[in-house]
């Protein structure tokens, strides 16, 4: 047999195979082509180096985005805590109990108090700010919530699938609707509605005794306005945030497992009273969850309440019906009038009501995570009529 041997390829004369050219020493494969002597150069040899300094990255960053959310908090506070600091001098603790709301005079001469430079006769009380927006989002918690939990049951234990899906669909498109949006069709079309088929016959109807004569008209005459007042805010604030605690209510349900159900309504219940004993209790801790996001949405909503509530300052509303307004709808309507203040101080006012508003959604999701805290230990109620 004879073979044909160069510096590339070995042939078998007998077969015709070609074989890769052997190395000096006779086995294995050649060695490599020095540099320079005009062959192909050497592939790069794979180094792990990249992924590793990426692994030892990743870590460090992903702990600073953790961070993030916190220091954004702090320095939001930080921030409104130095712009209102003239004002929480002037105002003081009354700030809280007054009514009267006077930016003084557009003209008054600019006299100082303590050390603060402010328009003679300027007097800030943020009394009936603080109990407009508790009112409005009370009522829209009150109406919004049964709601939104009896309709997330309904999509999910009730309704074929693909009617469960349209229905998914349209309560994402509602969420997502501008608050402008719900203002002017509160404006247009709810309050006129409410004033004058709803409102007037239960104004008229309520006895003028202490708690119920909250829910009679304005004056002598029962007068429930033509479509602003607490009323209307309130139910449009419940609309506006009904869809978030729907579809978070449905997502919640939707991972409750069907063999305790089944178990419950195997057991004698009634699809009723297993909702009630297994199904809710299930997710009960995210219900007050999906509230609490529903309820931070009602209490810094701005246009809506501002195009609504009859933006009434310096006083308090002794009807269900009445002109009232909240913290955020103050900020929006009256910002334009406190930049005109030379001295500053109205601008530092509003920044206070900014601060006593995150003060208070702080305090409501402080006191939901107890809430949650407290009900997410308690066990699973067992049995008919628990």
């Amino acid at each position: 047999m004879a073979t044909v041997t160069d510096d590339t390829v070995t042939t078998d004369t007998v077969t015709g195979d070609a074989s890769p050219a052997r190395g000096p020493s006779g086995a294995g494969p050649p060695d490599p082509v020095p540099p320079g002597s005009g062959g192909p150069p050497p592939p790069p040899p794979s180094s792990p180096s990249a992924w590793w300094r990426a692994e030892r990255v990743m870590p460090h960053g992903l702990r600073v985005a953790a961070w993030l959310p916190l220091v954004a908090l702090v320095l939001i506070l930080v921030a409104l805590v130095w712009k209102a600091m003239p004002a929480i001098r002037f105002n003081g603790f009354g700030f809280f109990s007054r009514s009267v709301w006077d930016l003084g005079g557009a003209y008054s001469p600019i006299v100082s108090t303590g050390g603060i430079r402010h328009p003679q006769g300027a007097t800030y009380g943020a009394w009936p700010l603080i109990v407009g927006t508790l009112q409005s989002s009370f009522i829209a918690l009150l109406l919004a919530v049964p709601v939104g939990v009896g309709t997330a049951l309904i999509v999910v234990e009730k309704l074929p699938a693909r009617l469960s899906q349209a229905i998914g669909f349209f309560l994402e498109v509602l969420a997502g609707i501008p608050s402008v949006v719900y203002g002017l069709w509160g404006f247009v079309t709810l309050g006129p509605f409410l004033a004058h088929h709803v409102a007037q016959h239960v104004a008229n109807v309520m006895p003028n005794v202490p708690v119920l004569d909250f829910f009679r008209g304005v004056g002598p005459h029962n007068t429930v306005g033509n479509g602003t007042g607490l009323l209307v805010v309130g139910v449009v604030l419940a609309v506006m945030i009904l869809p978030i605690i729907a579809a978070t209510t449905r997502d919640l349900l939707r991972q409750v497992p069907r063999a305790s159900v089944e178990g419950a309504v195997a057991l004698g219940m009634t699809d009723t009273e297993a909702a009630r004993a297994v199904t809710i209790p299930w997710v009960r801790s995210g219900i007050i969850g999906a509230s609490v996001l529903g309820l931070g949405r009602a209490l810094g909503e701005t246009i809506a309440v501002a195009m609504l509530s009859g933006v009434i300052l310096g006083q308090t509303t002794t009807s269900l019906y009445g002109n009232m307004t909240t913290i955020a709808a103050t900020i929006v309507s009256e910002l334009d009038a406190a930049f005109n203040d030379v001295s500053g101080l109205a601008v530092s006012v509003m920044a206070e009501l900014g601060l006593v508003l995150l003060v208070i959604t702080l305090i409501a999701n402080v006191g939901a995570r107890l809430l949650v805290r407290r009900v997410s230990t308690t066990a699973l109620p067992v049995g008919r009529g628990v």
